[in-house]
């Protein structure tokens, strides 16, 4: 006979793909649904389940993420009701608060084990995170982590005593280091979109996410990083605004189509407005001293822009732009000043309402896998040879009329000249990059349908 193993308790966020399990005590597999939620999400005694090895680090750190997609919380960070128009199911039954879910035997080695799977579908509900308490509920997880980071790149950038000197935050000099600090090492991080698809697959990163990206020796795209900024600067009480920013246009952003976009999610014939949101920075106020901050690299230049400086980039009526280099064109970049319910909206959006945001990102938004000071490394996803020769001749064409070196690989590797030049200049991106080749063709298998294979392609940026 086989050993019976333990009860466990599964819940998959079904929009974001983060998921936990965690073993319940045997009794607890009767409980109505609110009540199982209460005791394993909303007040679960972390410590102990995994002192008591009855849920991993991971599966902890995905239970608090489905914690704050459950519950509401207060600006202090503690919780209180669910969120309205959640919906929870086993399969297709759709499950009441007050019903007991049930359980199926699976097998877990050489134990049967008795598990409870739950979905649960945030659809239907709208926009009503509290931003502030939701950061302060990540940042007390492991205030630790940033605040060693922050103290890190001061001591780093500023020695010892200067990283006292400016922590104090007295003045507005030191203020305005602290800032201009903290973006900086952020600029200098990757810009890349090879962590969704490596790791913990996360399909797109909170802010204290992608400050542990950058720790970690990674990154994030431009959105990932300017709330990675936000995030920390917000703990000590820096004022700052989100600013959008896309092609030229001297008009007024049309707020108003922008929320209409955000609520039907209906991109049809939506480009000229989706243009918009292209890319995101920040504007911060310190002491009425007003500074344009943009630190997503992806060769944009860093921008710190004081007060004239700002506001040329910022007004309608003879707008600065930033130029840009993104892969085989240079772009101009105009900044805006918008509503914050319009960006807070749209990060919350991209978390998993926008189907499939890793792989738009990579192809839609042709910011491929990585773009460094010298390369941009991109997947190149085909169906056919005919399609795999089309966009060999497609990259080469675009390259070529840009005056840049490129190559086309036939299958996922960078044993090629122009990729081991790559490989070499970042050993471990390489290797990253190597490393995301299953997950990201079954994303795309799962999108597009079908049986897709892919090649890498390495551009060499330096004209």
């Amino acid at each position: 006979m086989q050993e019976t193993a333990n009860k466990l308790l599964q819940i998959t966020d079904v929009l974001t793909g983060r998921r936990f399990a965690v073993r319940i005590d045997e009794e607890h597999d009767r409980l109505p649904l609110v009540k199982l939620l209460e005791r394993y999400l909303k007040e679960p005694a972390l410590g102990r389940l995994q002192a008591e090895r009855r849920i991993t680090d991971e599966s902890a750190e995905m239970l608090a993420s489905v914690q704050d997609f459950v519950y509401m919380n207060s600006d202090d960070g503690r919780l209180h009701g669910m969120f309205a128009d959640l919906e929870f199911s086993q399969g297709p039954h759709l499950l009441n608060l007050d019903e007991t879910p049930r359980s199926e035997p699976i097998q877990v080695g050489d134990k049967v084990a008795s598990l409870i799977d739950i979905e649960l579908d945030r659809t239907n509900v709208g926009y009503d995170r509290n931003w502030v308490g939701f950061n302060r509920r990540r940042w007390d997880r492991n205030p630790g982590i940033y605040l060693d980071f922050v103290q890190s790149c001061l001591e780093d950038a500023l020695g010892p005593s200067g990283a006292e000197t400016v922590l104090g935050l007295e003045t507005s000099d030191s203020i305005l280091m602290f800032v201009e600090v903290l973006a900086r090492r952020i600029w200098e991080s990757d810009f890349e979109n090879y962590s969704r698809f490596v790791g913990r697959k996360l399909v797109y990163k909170y802010g204290d996410e992608t400050v542990r990206n950058v720790i970690d020796g990674a990154g994030g795209i431009c959105s990932e990083k300017v709330q990675a900024l936000r995030f920390l600067t917000d703990h000590y009480g820096i004022e700052s605004e989100y600013i959008m920013s896309g092609p030229e246009t001297r008009e007024r952003v049309p707020e108003g189509r922008l929320r209409e976009l955000l609520t039907t999610f209906d991109f049809s014939f939506a480009k000229r407005y989706m243009r918009y949101w292209q890319h995101t920075a920040l504007r911060y106020t310190v002491n009425g001293t007003s500074v344009l901050v943009d630190d997503t690299n992806g060769n944009i230049p860093f921008l710190f822009a004081k007060d004239a400086d700002a506001e040329r980039m910022l007004g309608y009526d003879s707008k600065q732009p930033v130029r840009a280099r993104m892969a085989v064109q240079e772009e101009d970049f105009y900044y805006h000043r918008v509503s914050q319910d319009i960006m807070r909206d749209l990060f919350f959006a991209m978390e998993g309402w926008i189907p499939y945001i890793d792989l738009v990102q990579v192809f839609d938004n042709e910011l491929g896998l990585c773009i460094t000071k010298d390369f941009m490394v991109t997947a190149a996803v085909f169906k056919s040879e005919a399609g795999r020769q089309r966009l060999r001749r497609e990259y080469r064409e675009a390259c070529q009329n840009a005056g840049l070196e490129c190559f086309v690989a036939e299958d996922w590797t960078l044993d090629f000249p122009l990729g081991q030049r790559f490989a070499e200049s970042r050993p471990e991106v390489a290797e990253k990059i190597l490393d995301s080749r299953d997950h990201l063709l079954a994303r795309y298998n799962d999108c597009y349908e079908g049986d897709h294979d892919a090649g890498l392609v390495v551009i060499d940026l330096n004209r």
